[in-house]
């Protein structure tokens, strides 16, 4: 058997970057690895394409400032798998798969940075061909230079400001942007406006971007209350209710978006423990001060540990790699605090606007949880909110009860689609806390994985990878 690596790090964003970078600093061996071709994770996805002044202009400085840490990364001397998919971790083992095979590499200690997905945003029309996210019309636009014609944004949240005004800078100013954020959440986040103004950046940032789009002509409606997509073999159009009165609008291309939640399905699968986090509604894991889960080999880093973006998730990785090689006795607890004291004390004043912005932005239960019973909550096994309700009355008192019943999370995105949607609406219709509901039990293969490539999977590290 090959002799195991000190350290194994699941994704190659800011955070697994970040860390890789730290861990090779303190001396330690490190491979990462990333189902994408090349580093940067979602939020620097092909940042390392050559910088047009176009593009540049396009996607902002934000994303480009991530290229000096791919460039470290790069040279750090961390063995990168890019096209690399891990299936299944247990204490010191990685199984993964790639295009030449799968196997098992061992590691003495693990860092999970698998960052955030989209928060699910279920309503009426969701599935139509022509509606997608708005990260996945950013994706679109970072990795092919994509971008859709007349498209309509609906939700909330700074990505949806972000990405609308990327269409702007691209000469595709999108048609309309429709803001779900209740009007009573700014009263709400006013107290939070001091602590934030130490990150004040970002709300000139936001502010920023309202003003691109105004410029460009883009019309902005605000305090809507519900929205219907409207097609029966497609998306056709959408509605939306504000101040009483609905209006419509037609439409080929609408970008749902209302807020990321943390990718928790592979820390449930290592049975660390959770927390439902009231403000920024979702589950995020247990970790100590140096992100150390309650799985002692098993620290979690960046947006996979509660969204807090990019900067945030670079500082979280690089201080997750310090106490990885205090643990292992590559440095020792005195040095781990000089070295880690101003990467918390930047981390701290990064986060100073996240009480703000959450608080802001926190989505409404009307869009949260679906309110008609045809809205499908489980995409991949079409489960639709009356369902859930049916087998709430007929007892069932959390997801996995829920789950045996209908195969709600049962489908190829185990869960990833439907997980926060299936607790907010039982704990809706029960009137229990979310942390009662509780979430689907994870188990292992975390991600979808034949039974042939199981069985091919060797017995320690292959070679190729």
């Amino acid at each position: 058997m090959t002799a195991p690596f000190d350290v194994a790090i699941i994704g190659a964003g800011p955070a697994g970057m970040a860390a890789a970078v730290m861990a090779r600093k303190q001396g330690l061996s490190c491979v990462v690895f990333d189902e994408a071709g090349r580093p940067g994770g979602q939020i620097y996805r092909a940042v390392t394409e050559r910088p047009e002044r176009d593009r540049q202009d396009i996607l902002g400085p934000d994303y480009y400032a991530g290229l000096d840490l791919v460039e470290a990364f790069q040279r750090s001397g961390a063995e990168h798998r890019a096209g690399t998919m891990v299936w299944s971790i247990a204490e010191g083992e990685i199984h993964w798969r790639s295009r030449s095979g799968s196997g098992v590499t061992f590691a003495r200690r693990i860092v999970a940075a698998a960052g955030a997905m989209e928060r699910p945003f279920p309503l009426r029309g969701w599935t139509l061909p022509g509606v997608m996210t708005a990260g996945a019309a950013q994706i679109l636009l970072k990795s092919a230079g994509l971008v859709e014609d007349d498209i309509v944004f609906v939700g909330c949240g700074p990505l949806l400001y972000l990405v609308a005004a990327q269409y702007c800078r691209a000469g595709h100013p999108p048609r309309l942007v429709i803001e779900t954020t209740p009007r009573r959440n700014l009263g709400a986040a006013l107290p939070h406006l001091p602590r934030a103004l130490l990150a004040a950046r970002y709300l000139f940032k936001g502010l920023g971007l309202i003003r691109e789009l105004r410029a460009a002509g883009v019309r902005i409606e605000r305090g809507v209350e519900q929205v219907e997509l409207e097609g029966e073999d497609a998306i056709r159009g959408v509605r939306w209710r504000s101040g009483g009165r609905w209006q419509r609008a037609d439409t080929g291309r609408v970008a749902l978006h209302q807020g990321v939640v943390p990718n928790v399905n592979l820390a449930m699968a290592l049975r660390c423990r959770h927390l439902w986090d009231e403000r920024q509604r979702c589950w995020r894991p247990a970790l100590d001060e140096w992100n150390r889960s309650s799985q002692p080999w098993l620290w979690i880093a960046g947006d996979e540990a509660g969204i807090a973006g990019a900067v945030s998730a670079r500082l979280s990785g690089a201080i997750a790699a310090l106490d990885i090689a205090r643990d292992l006795g590559a440095i020792d607890e005195r040095e781990r605090n000089r070295a880690g004291t101003p990467l918390r004390a930047a981390l701290g004043r990064d986060r100073a606007v996240r009480p703000f912005l959450e608080t802001l932005y926190r989505p409404s239960d009307v869009f949260v949880v679906p309110q008609a019973d045809d809205v499908i909550i489980c995409r991949c096994e079409e489960v639709t909110r009356g369902e859930i309700e049916r087998v709430v009355k007929e007892g069932a008192a959390g997801p996995n009860q829920a789950k045996g019943f209908l195969r709600c999370g049962m489908g190829p995105c185990q869960g990833r689609m439907c997980g926060h949607t299936v607790t907010e609406t039982m704990s809706a219709l029960s009137g229990k806390g979310q942390e009662e509901i509780g979430y689907f039990r994870q188990r292992m293969p975390i991600k979808p994985i034949t039974t042939g490539e199981i069985a091919a999977s060797a017995p320690f590290d292959g070679a190729g990878a």
